[in-house]
């Protein structure tokens, strides 16, 4: 049985072994965590080996207007795709040593050519420091003490609350005090997504003479669903479905954590490109999230219930419900103990504008970035190599490619075999059991949910 605690101090103690540089200013800035951690059941006994594989910490994502059709832009710097976009570069690496005839602790050669599985006794789990955003962090307030319902900073028409959202969007505006993690590229603004953090609260009118209420979530209604009520209290959100990360003045095409955490329940963490060499999908075993706002049932509401009558999936893929947990630490770098720390003078308390990715690979294992590029970027460097993540999807894609040129011709999967394939869309749609599973998914469980403009993916 995994122990919470345990797993999310292991995610902690990994965190604050990174250098300096991403990390929020204490008691000004806060930011989330995730992390991915590989477990391995040790041989003769019942004792298991943790081992964090990847982290991520980022609260932003950028509007559609910023996104590249050359997929040199990081979209989604919510700390869960980070986590997970690390481990894809953690994985692409371990299948790099097993068709090099290298030692692999992750896999090994499965029935069919070319295809590869997990090793027996290895599995992950993927912890977060606080709920998913989008439907997860929609969670009844249970208490007063739950309530504090401070002023709410803008009342628009029909008594609409800016969901507080607004705080996290101020991370690059000028703010009092010093700031010494803005980027250097004012230009382009990052867009904040309300996470329902701990001490933010957003109460109706209803809920200052104790009607029910609960945190709500910044993330939008996609479009052609149904909308929010916004009614007072519990009426305010519509509750399942799919969601949208806010933007400032202009949508994004992010889908919330809560739903892309959905999707891997059914599709797998590896994504349509890993799944060449894979068997099976892979499926996180298990779900921590650290101390915050919780609710079990509405966690597996948004996680699992949404997605468990998915059916006819092609072989290796499947519906995988994950257990769900909580543990009793609190992130130390969280809104609530930011506001603890916070001291007079220091300027106003802001998320922190920067990501970081730290993955266990050989190679520039730490990827610090802003805006979607790397962190401290000038304007000149912008469309060159220098100013790539490590996590966009060019840049994932390029070492997807070396090790497809690694790896033997007579032992590449017959779906990689193909001559015609070219660009990120080629190879995305070659990955037919993937493909297969996805529409299964998108017609049973997601109808809405938004197809990438392939002008975005014709890159290679």
């Amino acid at each position: 049985m995994v122990n919470a605690d345990e797993v999310a101090r292991l995610c902690y103690e990994r965190f604050n072994q990174l250098p300096r540089r991403g990390k929020p200013e204490p008691g000004r800035e806060w930011t989330l965590l995730a992390a991915v951690v590989k477990v391995t059941r040790c041989a003769n006994s019942d004792t298991d080996k943790m081992e964090v594989v990847s982290l991520g910490t980022g609260t932003k994502c950028i509007g559609r207007t910023t996104m590249s059709p050359k997929g040199d832009v990081l979209n989604d710097s919510h700390a869960e795709v980070i986590a997970r976009r690390g481990c894809i570069r953690y994985l692409i690496q371990e299948l790099h040593r097993a068709v090099s005839c290298r030692d692999s602790s992750v896999f090994c050669p499965a029935d069919q050519q070319g295809k590869w599985k997990l090793q027996a006794g290895v599995s992950f789990l993927f912890f977060t420091s606080h709920t998913p955003c989008g439907d997860a962090s929609i969670i009844p307030m249970t208490d007063s003490q739950s309530q504090p319902c401070p002023p709410v900073t803008s009342v628009k028409e029909h008594g609409e609350t800016d969901g507080g959202g607004d705080l996290k969007r101020k991370a690059e505006e000028p703010g009092e005090g010093k700031n010494t993690k803005l980027p250097r590229i004012e230009e382009q603004e990052m867009e904040g997504e309300d996470r329902g953090d701990p001490n933010q609260y957003f109460c109706s009118n209803s809920s200052r003479t104790n009607v029910p209420d609960i945190h709500r979530t910044g993330a939008k209604c996609v479009p052609g669903g149904p909308a929010d009520p916004l009614h007072p209290g519990v009426g305010y959100h519509s509750a399942g479905v799919l969601r949208v990360k806010p933007g400032r003045g202009e949508p994004t095409l992010s889908l919330s954590c809560s739903d892309k955490m959905a999707s891997w329940g059914v599709l797998g963490f590896q994504g349509a490109l890993l799944s060449h060499y894979l068997q099976e999908a892979l499926y996180f075993s298990t779900v921590v999230v650290g101390k915050c706002p919780y609710s079990q049932e509405v966690m597996h509401r948004a996680l699992v219930t949404r997605c468990t009558h998915v059916s006819g999936l092609p072989a290796g893929f499947s519906v995988f419900p994950p257990v769900l947990l909580q543990s009793s630490l609190e992130f130390s770098f969280s809104q609530g103990q930011t506001e603890l720390r916070h001291k007079d003078g220091q300027g106003r308390i802001s998320p922190c504008g920067a990501a970081i990715s730290w993955c266990n690979v050989t190679e520039q294992p730490i990827d610090v970035t802003a805006n979607g590029y790397k962190h401290g970027v000038t304007k000149k460097a912008l469309g060159t190599a220098k100013a790539r993540s490590l996590l966009c999807k060019l840049e994932l894609f390029h070492v997807f490619l070396s090790l497809v040129s690694a790896t033997d011709p007579s032992a590449l999967p017959s779906s990689l075999r193909r001559t015609e394939l070219q660009t990120y869309w080629d190879y995305k749609q070659a990955s037919e059991s993937y493909q297969q599973a996805w529409q299964q998914f998108h017609s049973q469980a997601f109808p809405l949910w938004p197809r990438s403009d392939r002008a975005l993916l014709l890159f290679h």
